[in-house]
């Protein structure tokens, strides 16, 4: 319990620092003498940063070792948020926000590496409930976080508010997260796949850009977001012919883990999950600023609901499938989060708060439901030793995800929308509540209740041994 609370300490910082930053673009705008355009940059280059440095976490982890890399990683991000603190102009924060984009791209998927090998896979459902509470609240919390603080302090806190709780962190883990030795001896085994670095990582985040900079201008037609999409597909289409080809160096990422129905069943639900929830999260805000007249710090909290019905449903949710499995959990879940969506969709511009608030718990609880035991299920069926792998694809995908959700949301505002706010917002949850059916699809593919523990030595595509779930 004591190694959980650590990592989850730990993790806890990138995720808040993710979104925390977000609310601060217009005075961050003025305070350097900047455009909005521009200081935005300092968000979108931190999630670039993340998505580029997942893949190579996956590698380092076997050749350095788990604690080495936590401990690299919670280091580089203080140092980030001590330069960040100190910037002296737009251009300076983004650098050092890519710096800690860099190191929250190690610090993501570890929580989930270093929670799965502490856990094994018959705890996997309930540990990683606990982790999504962290996940659930951070995207909600990290916006209210920001806007308290720069009610009555300096932009600069948020950044050095990160010192303390990283310090203690870091200490905790030098003394509490246990010691692996690099995984395997071979020379071969620990060489790292530079081409393949240098194609999925940076392929991943140019089609974040791409979905990006869709969202800023509301089209996917312009150059701005066609000329990034064009490089990421060609990058990833160029590494899936590279990573299935003949060679001395194992792929970055191997793609026989997709021969794997339960993992392409988890990784496809969780990437249709964020995009659900993020689509969400970012229309509800507009919904109580636009139509209802509420601030920003206002709208922060009252969009909370869906972090925190997600954050109450996911331990019980994992925890639940660690006895009967994940499918029907994450199917209940799915149709409970439509019909939060339902209402949603329906909503009038002077509705009593209580009601959307209500239905957007609602909506969370039916997504904790899916994402602790979908989450659960990845790490029941993967072989450990293929853990940090899955766990960059998971978090790639659902990056992917969550900017593909974004994206859509101003396109749906503008083209159903039309001028009318409340009409796009309506077509956006109508969106939400397609994808949930989609996901529901896609839940049929998840394992039933697992009998044996995968074993090291199991093949990449190999299904572990399941029966089917009490459910």
């Amino acid at each position: 319990m004591r190694l959980i609370a650590v990592v989850l300490l730990g993790g806890m910082l990138g995720i808040l620092n993710s979104t925390m930053v977000a609310v601060a673009i217009d005075p961050l705008s003025k305070e350097f003498d900047a455009s909005i355009t521009t200081v935005g940059w300092a968000s979108t280059g931190f999630l670039l940063a993340v998505t580029a440095t997942i893949p190579f976490t996956s590698w380092a982890v076997d050749r350095f070792g788990s604690k080495r890399m936590w401990i690299i990683g919670l280091s580089l991000f203080l140092f980030g948020s001590l330069l960040s603190a100190l910037a002296w102009n737009a251009e300076s924060l983004i650098g050092f926000r890519v710096l800690q984009g860099v190191a929250a791209g190690v610090l993501d998927p570890l929580v989930l590496v270093l929670l799965a090998r502490g856990a094994g896979p018959a705890r996997a459902g309930r540990v990683m409930g606990l982790m999504g509470v962290v996940l659930s609240l951070g995207p909600v919390l990290g916006p209210v976080a920001g806007g308290a603080i720069l009610e009555g302090m300096s932009w600069r806190w948020m950044f050095l508010l990160s010192l303390p709780v990283g310090l203690v962190a870091l200490v905790l883990a030098v003394r509490i997260v246990p010691a692996d030795p690099p995984r395997g001896s071979e020379e071969s085994q620990m060489r790292l796949d530079v081409l393949g670095l240098a194609l999925l990582g940076p392929g991943f985040a140019v089609l974040v850009l791409a979905l990006s900079q869709s969202a800023d201008r509301g089209a996917f037609t312009v150059w701005q977001v066609l000329l990034p999409l064009i490089v990421g597909v060609v990058a990833l289409i160029w590494y899936a012919v590279h990573a299935l080809g003949v060679r001395r160096v194992p792929p970055l990422i191997d793609l026989r883990l997709f021969k794997n129905t339960s993992f392409t069943a988890s990784v496809t639900v969780m990437t249709l999950s964020g995009l659900a929830t993020f689509a969400s999260l970012f229309a509800l805000p507009l919904y109580y600023q636009q139509l209802q007249g509420h601030g920003t710090l206002a709208a922060g909290l009252l969009v909370t609901p869906v972090g925190l019905g997600a954050a109450l449903a996911m331990p019980l949710a994992g925890t639940l499938s660690d006895k009967i499995g994940s499918r029907f959990l994450a199917q209940a879940g799915a149709v409970v989060a439509a019909l939060g969506g339902l209402f949603l969709a329906s909503v009038s511009a002077t509705a009593n708060e209580v009601w959307p608030s209500l239905a957007a718990l609602v909506m969370g609880l039916g997504l904790g439901f899916v994402g602790a035991p979908t989450m659960g299920s990845l790490y029941r069926t993967l072989p450990m030793h293929l853990v940090p792998q899955g766990s960059s694809v998971l978090y790639m995908l659902n990056q992917l995800g969550a900017g593909i959700g974004i994206a859509l949301v101003t396109v749906i505002l503008k083209t159903v929308g039309d001028g009318d706010v409340l009409k796009g917002i309506h077509g956006v949850y109508w969106f939400a509540i397609g994808t949930l059916g989609f996901l529901l699809v896609a839940t049929f593919f998840l394992p039933g209740r697992i009998t044996a523990p995968p074993t090291a030595a199991a093949p990449a595509g190999e299904e572990p041994q399941t029966v089917p779930a009490s459910s």
